[in-house]
């Protein structure tokens, strides 16, 4: 039924807004990664919001005094920082021109992340719980450019809008109840937010290994980094039902890319 439902919802949303395909935001790299992705909203609505949430989240933590409020953790993250910029060119030229930012927010949280258009954010708590090495840095801003290079922001807003509209206009078409409308609700969501967003962050650690490797950091820290963070985690949802791959599989995948981005790190350090 939701499979059913799922491809419905798909199939009538593509269908009212006349999409005939799909399109790649980044070249392949080295590790391979190569999917199409289903882009309605468009990259300067993104950035637009992106670059407002982030002006908004550094004017809060400046007002309660917690935005960089440590110089050396700061200016340690812009050094490395600049070597991952280095090497993004390998995905996307143009993100090399992009205005990328890096700042701290003084938290306990164990949070990074890096918004469309290149805004670095680190909260305290995960480099200071974690004891992170610069290599180990490297692993998680790695992995959090490359959404931004992958446009996952994008990516996920349009699907949202696709699946949206597809309910509200199966529920109009096919005379569905709220129930039903609710049911087919659940079925997006399950059946193509949450899978997706793991495809996500697959690419994600995959272009992020590479990254780091090409700018001299070590991958195989990217290991480590996931067996501290599996240590600091407690009860991990399903798989199934998380919009990330569990700590186990994440550190399989991570293992069985080695081969591939090895010698660039060797090359690097060269």
């Amino acid at each position: 039924m939701k499979k059913l439902l799922t491809t419905a919802l798909l199939a009538t949303s593509v269908s009212a807004m006349g999409l005939t395909g799909c399109t790649s935001t980044t070249n392949t790299g080295a590790v391979g990664v190569d999917r199409n992705q289903l882009l309605l909203v468009s990259s300067e609505q993104v950035l637009q919001m992106s670059a407002q949430s982030y002006a908004e989240s550094i004017q809060k933590a400046r007002a309660q005094g917690v935005l960089d409020t440590d110089a050396a953790q700061l200016n340690r993250l812009k050094r490395i920082a600049n070597r991952l910029v280095a090497q993004v060119g390998i995905y996307r030229p143009d993100a090399a021109k992009w205005n990328w930012e890096v700042h701290t927010i003084k938290s306990n949280q164990l949070n990074a992340f890096v918004m469309p258009g290149g805004k670095v954010m680190f909260y305290s708590g995960i480099i200071n719980r974690l004891n992170l090495t610069d290599n180990e840095i490297a692993a998680i801003m790695g992995h959090e450019m490359a959404h931004a290079l992958r446009e996952h922001a994008r990516e996920r807003l349009s699907r949202q809008y696709a699946t949206q509209t597809g309910i509200g206009l199966a529920a109009s078409v096919f005379g569905l109840s709220q129930n039903q409308a609710q049911l087919a609700n659940i079925a997006g969501d399950v059946g193509i937010s949450r899978p997706h967003s793991r495809t996500q962050e697959s690419e994600a650690d995959q272009m992020g290994l590479e990254l780091m490797a090409r700018a001299g950091y070590n991958p195989e820290a990217a290991i480590t980094l996931w067996q501290k963070m599996q240590r600091a985690e407690s009860g991990e949802p399903p798989q199934f039902l998380s919009t990330h791959p569990n700590s186990n599989s994440r550190i399989a995948q991570l293992q069985s890319l080695m081969p591939k981005v090895r010698p660039l790190y060797q090359q690097a350090i060269r």
